[in-house]
């Protein structure tokens, strides 16, 4: 029951962190659709105009978001032991389909514009609201990229990370729209197809975002084992804590923030229950101060003169 409280406590201090982080993130993205519609109507700009409509999805996420972080905050119960931490990996893996939808949605009027532009067709001036109120998105969504990335490397949350990147690709977006309204603005009649093209290529780059997301999010759903490295410091822990004689049979995996370790130590078979037990609370202490918060499941055995640890068997 120790142990639940103590994670439960630490659950809810960083959950604590996250919402606030969503709740700023959400209260922007608001002001920042409703800015982007207003100033795409009134500077003639459907580049803005359709820019503001796709950040209405960021309020979606930002309502997933914080709805699974709120899940994942409720800690370790009699139904979750292991906690709720995969809420956080679901709403990081849903995010990244958002992400390829809203990326594949881009390239799909990019290049219909493209053809349109090809064909002829020749797109109204921007006005200069326009231009200015797509420079103050790129600098808030920068700025909420870096302060949501800070806060997700502080606290460990995939969710956070997931959502600092989403941040980020709005970014990138509504900079490459930018480029479009500024072609059309200064360049000419003719250069005004750099909107659609410049829309596709960062559709590419949202692409690639999504998948950085998606794929460790898919990993830990499916309960994929930490990194060799990581395996190799828990093995080292283990294996230099006093009256540790071997082990074997080490699994592995991640639980939103949380790392699982379950592994089998073996020791002197003549040593107390007592003191056995001491070296397992040993053991949960070092690889805590390694590796951050981790939730282990030790199984003590007799040691009968192996010499070798039996990793993964």
């Amino acid at each position: 029951m120790n142990d639940d409280r103590n994670i439960n406590m630490h659950t809810t201090r960083q959950n604590r962190e996250e919402k606030r982080c969503t709740l700023v993130g959400m209260t922007c993205d608001i002001g920042l659709s409703a800015l982007k519609i207003a100033s795409g109507i009134l500077g003639r700009s459907s580049a803005i105009l359709a820019d503001g409509i796709h950040s209405i999805s960021d309020t979606v996420t930002d309502a997933l978001v914080y709805a699974m972080v709120r899940l994942s905050g409720k800690g370790v119960d009699e139904r979750y032991r292991y906690g709720r931490g995969k809420y956080e990996t679901l709403a990081a893996f849903l995010i990244s389909i958002i992400l390829v939808v809203v990326a594949i949605g881009l390239m799909s009027d990019g290049l219909q514009d493209v053809w349109t532009a090809l064909n002829g067709k020749t797109l109204e001036r921007p006005r200069n609201i326009a231009l200015a109120v797509g420079i103050i998105a790129v600098i808030i969504k920068e700025g909420l990229y870096r302060y949501t990335r800070h806060k997700g490397n502080k606290t460990g949350s995939s969710a956070l990370k997931a959502y600092a990147w989403h941040h980020r690709a709005d970014a990138m977006s509504t900079a490459a729209t930018l480029l479009g309204v500024a072609g059309a603005m200064f360049l000419g009649e003719r250069w005004r197809v750099l909107d659609p093209i410049a829309a596709i290529a960062v559709s590419v780059l949202i692409l690639v975002l999504a998948y950085r997301m998606g794929r460790p999010a898919v990993e830990e759903l499916l309960e994929v084992s930490l990194p060799p490295e990581e395996q190799d410091r828990i093995a080292a822990v283990v294996t230099g804590t006093p009256g540790v004689k071997a082990f074997h049979n080490l699994r592995t995996r991640r639980n939103g923030n949380l790392r699982v370790v379950d592994i089998h130590v073996k020791v002197d078979g003549e040593m107390s229950v007592a003191t056995s037990h001491d070296i397992t609370r040993e053991i949960e202490q070092r690889l805590n101060e390694e590796l951050g918060e981790v939730m282990t499941n030790i199984h003590v055995e007799p040691y009968h003169g192996h010499n070798q640890c039996e990793k993964n068997n």
